[in-house]
C-alpha cells in the first residue's frame, strides 16, 4: 500500500458466500484508483484503499452492479 493512500470501509448487504466475495471484489477493484479491496463476509464489509477518496455514488454504483447494497450510513 503506498503512502498518501485512502482506505475507508463500507457495509454491503445481500452477500452470503464466497461468490458474493468476489463479485463485490471485482467490481471494487475496477473503480478507477483503487490499490486493494478487502471483503469480510462474516462483518459484511469491504474494506477499499484507493488513490484518491472515492465517490460514495461511485462505490454504491460498483457494488450495486455486483448484485448486492451499499448499506446506508457505510460500515
Amino acid at each position: 500500500m503506498a503512502e498518501g493512500n485512502v482506505t475507508h470501509t463500507y457495509a454491503v448487504t445481500g452477500m452470503t458466500c464466497e461468490h458474493c466475495v468476489r463479485a463485490v471484489t471485482e467490481e471494487l477493484s475496477a473503480l478507477p484508483g483503487v490499490d486493494e479491496v478487502r471483503v469480510d463476509l462474516a462483518a459484511g464489509t469491504a474494506t477499499v484503499t484507493s488513490t484518491a477518496p472515492l465517490s460514495e455514488a461511485s462505490v454504491r454504483a460498483a457494488v450495486d452492479e455486483a448484485g448486492y447494497e451499499l448499506a446506508v450510513g457505510g460500515a
